[in-house]
């Protein structure tokens, strides 16, 4: 089985890659959504982070106030080190297993979507790894266009490696300032790269 990690910045295009790799009948493991699925009312990291971070985060119907956490985790990087430390060895542990499945299913490759690949050091778990980037501008574009303030741009960029540092590091990058049809193309290079 080839073992494929996608990574990139924010807002630069990952959950489009990753639309067109699952309707390619790739199988990917989002680690953003298993990030959602951990702080689910009932799970313990919402229980933990409601211990480091205040009950107020959660609202009376028991979900996590994400505004809010985002606010003073990307404020403050002690914070933010804090909740890491809370999520990210659950959210490794959680997509590891799923590519094991796959690996047991005999599947022929499996993609983890994980934003922050290099910075939780996990390339070493991938054949290959894949970037996908466009300019800052572009970037800054698509997250005003979210209805993103510019300080929470800044914020959120410079919780991040620096996209130029990823793209030196991965195997591949998919430049997603084209349309659609140019984003797609680049994924079934790879796709047929990895099958070679």
């Amino acid at each position: 089985m080839k073992t494929l990690g996608l990574t990139g910045g924010i807002g630069m295009g990952k959950s489009t890659a990753t639309r067109f790799l699952r309707e390619r009948g790739a199988p990917v493991v989002d680690t953003d959504e298993l990030a959602r699925q951990l702080v689910e009312p009932g799970q313990p990291a919402l229980a933990e982070i409601q211990t480091v971070f205040g009950r107020n985060l959660v609202a009376p119907d028991g979900q996590l106030r994400r505004d809010e956490l985002a606010q003073i985790v990307f404020a403050d990087p002690a914070a933010r080190k804090k909740l890491e430390a809370i999520l990210h060895p659950r959210i490794q542990e959680c997509w590891l297993a799923q590519i094991e499945t796959w690996r047991r299913e005999d599947r022929p490759l499996a993609v983890a979507v994980i934003p922050l690949l290099f910075e939780t050091k996990a390339e070493a778990h991938f054949a290959k790894t894949v970037c996908v980037a466009c300019s800052a501008a572009q970037q800054r574009h698509r997250l005003l266009e979210r209805g993103w303030t510019p300080e929470q741009i800044r914020h959120r960029i410079a919780a991040q490696m620096p996209v130029e540092e990823k793209i030196a590091r991965s195997d591949f990058v998919i430049w997603t300032e084209g349309d659609l049809q140019n984003h797609a193309q680049q994924i079934d290079r790879i796709l047929a790269g990895l099958n070679r």
